[in-house]
């Protein structure tokens, strides 16, 4: 009896130590098996690599509670599981989900008001009632703190508008790559430099408001003028040409070319013919004229040439014009605003929505000497009308639609990214006055860039938001006026600037994608009764020959 009572005893104190050994051994060493078919648990390397370099608390405010909808719900439980996983490769991330609104009504406001100061702002709801409706709001964002420094970060991947189950389920996809794209923002303690060219008639302040506005929690946004200076700077990350309308002098194209081949990035958004709605409301016919910009040399060298036309696409937004003498108006579809659908899995426009575009030509790709990867990101239908300048322009064409058979141009480039190593327009032809302003600044003249990255868009009002009439503030980027609806050229530009200047490969997460999966309500009702009997009364079958087979098994010991 003894002996029994001390072997029982003893493997109970080992199985302890087994226990508390495992425990020990966890602590430090940790694996998870992400067996998901889209692996929505998995962390991706750059995300491992950036997490594992942390050296101080990473504090995350999550405002993403109280009474939410349930999409916006799904969205609360991916983010904690994606920071649950965060977890697993540092012990320096700590967040705690609050709700900012559950307080009186003077405590709400002065959380809202502190909050905006953040550039964090609610999402609002209408909710309908049986006797009336009410207005929901809540918060999508979290707030990221690390060494004193702060971002913000929208958690919906859509801006304004009621939130579908698609966009949350994009948003989900996005979730790794905006945090940590944050927390690698916050890492270096610098915000990457963006500035708008000055001096050649591109778009003013107040219609770039918007885009300023969406960029500046992140980066620091301004205007560079060319005439004021002899170079651009290597400290300026990105340089944007912004519809510019006046021709560029030499001096400005080499001081470009030379910011390129030392490593700048530059987007160039260009409008190739001279023409908008407003230029149409004569009563004869216009006929547009090519902007004098004198680029062409610039871009064909790096391998991208806007063609001087306009093309019309079937998909494509509308406009409002009078239809009789007392002011009547009507819609009509308008040909040459198409909307660009993304048709690549590209990262940078992965999952976007449509972009809204007005009047843009059409883009060839152009051999290089040194190889340049020309991905077209933004294409047309095929179902488009090639106009050649000179181009006769009147609200007659809409008497008159084309017949379907005319529209077999195909699909038009708008948009291209080119990435690899350009070459100088100006080698061998580098005269004095440029050797010497290189000599000033103690440069040398660069023939070759290192690895870059350039975007050449051929429209310019992809940046352009409207004007309120009444207060004279900025509409939405991507705002279309006359269907009210807000295209995705906000989200678009941004992808497009964070993936030109990523150089730690977080874009890498952008690629993540967690398929959505929708329950098929009519094989579900078809098959209503076998999965009631399966789920309930196998389980109970189960348990039943379970007890059935434990209590032979018992029995049969203690006989013997």
């Amino acid at each position: 009896m003894g002996s029994n009572k001390f072997k029982s005893i003893y493997t109970f104190l080992v199985a302890l130590a087994i226990f508390i050994l495992l425990n020990i051994v966890g602590s430090y060493l940790y694996t998870t098996f992400d067996l998901t078919e889209d692996k929505r648990f998995s962390i991706t390397d750059p995300t491992k690599q950036l997490l594992s370099e942390l050296d101080e608390d990473v504090t995350i405010k999550i405002y993403l509670a109280g009474e939410l909808p349930a999409g916006v719900k799904r969205l609360q439980k991916s983010t904690v599981e994606l920071l649950d996983g965060f977890r697993n490769y540092s012990s320096r991330i700590d967040y705690v989900v609050e709700n900012p609104l559950g307080g009186t009504v003077e405590e709400d406001n002065a959380a809202k008001k502190f909050l905006e100061e953040q550039f964090i702002f609610p999402n609002q709801l209408i909710v309908k009632g049986a006797e009336e409706n009410r207005e929901l709001l809540f918060y999508t964002y979290a707030n990221l703190s690390y060494k004193g420094r702060n971002i913000p970060v929208n958690l919906v991947a859509k801006e304004g508008g009621s939130l579908t189950d698609y966009d949350i389920n994009n948003s989900i996809n996005l979730l790794e790559y905006k945090f940590a794209d944050a927390i690698n923002k916050l890492s270096t303690g610098i915000k990457p430099n963006i500035a708008f060219s000055r001096g050649h008639g591109e778009l003013n302040d107040m219609q770039v408001a918007s885009f300023r506005n969406a960029m500046s929690s992140r980066y620091r946004v301004g205007y560079y003028n060319l005439d004021s200076t002899t170079h651009i700077s290597n400290d300026l990350d990105m340089l944007i040409i912004a519809k510019p309308t006046k021709a560029f002098p030499i001096k400005h194209k080499f001081q470009i070319d030379q910011y390129i081949m030392n490593g700048g990035k530059v987007m160039w958004l260009i409008d190739k013919m001279a023409i908008n709605i407003d230029s149409m409301s004569r009563p004869d016919v216009f006929i547009p004229t090519d902007y004098p910009l004198d680029i062409d040399d610039l871009l064909f060298n790096y391998g991208a040439r806007i063609q001087p036309n306009l093309f019309m696409d079937l998909q494509c937004t509308q406009i409002e014009l009078a239809i009789d003498n007392q002011g009547t108006l009507d819609k009509f579809d308008w040909f040459f605003h198409p909307v660009i659908t993304p048709q690549i899995d590209h990262p940078i426009v992965k999952s976007l929505d449509g972009i809204n575009l007005y009047f843009p030509s059409t883009m060839d790709t152009i051999r290089t000497k040194s190889y340049v990867k020309k991905t077209p990101l933004l294409m047309s239908t095929e179902s488009t009308i090639v106009k050649r300048s000179p181009i006769d322009m009147s609200f007659n064409i809409l008497r008159g639609v084309p017949p379907s058979d005319r529209w077999n141009k195909g699909k038009q480039t708008v948009g291209l990214l080119l990435e690899g190593t350009f070459d100088s327009e100006y080698d061998g032809r580098v005269t004095s006055e440029m050797q010497n302003i290189l000599q000033s600044i103690n440069q040398p003249y660069r023939a070759k860039s290192p690895e870059n990255k350039m975007m050449v868009i051929s429209d310019g009002d992809i940046i352009k938001n409207l004007i309120n009439p009444r207060n004279n503030s900025p509409l939405p980027l991507g705002f279309n006026r006359w269907s009210g609806y807000t295209f995705a050229n906000e989200n678009f530009l941004i992808n497009s600037i964070e993936y030109m200047l990523d150089d730690a490969n977080l874009f890498e997460a952008r690629g993540k994608e967690v398929k959505l999966r929708r329950l098929n309500t009519k094989k579900a009702t078809e098959e209503r009764g076998f999965w009631q009997i399966l789920n309930i009364l196998v389980p109970l079958f189960l348990l039943a020959l379970f007890g059935i087979g434990f209590t032979f098994v018992r029995r049969r010991k203690f006989n013997k």
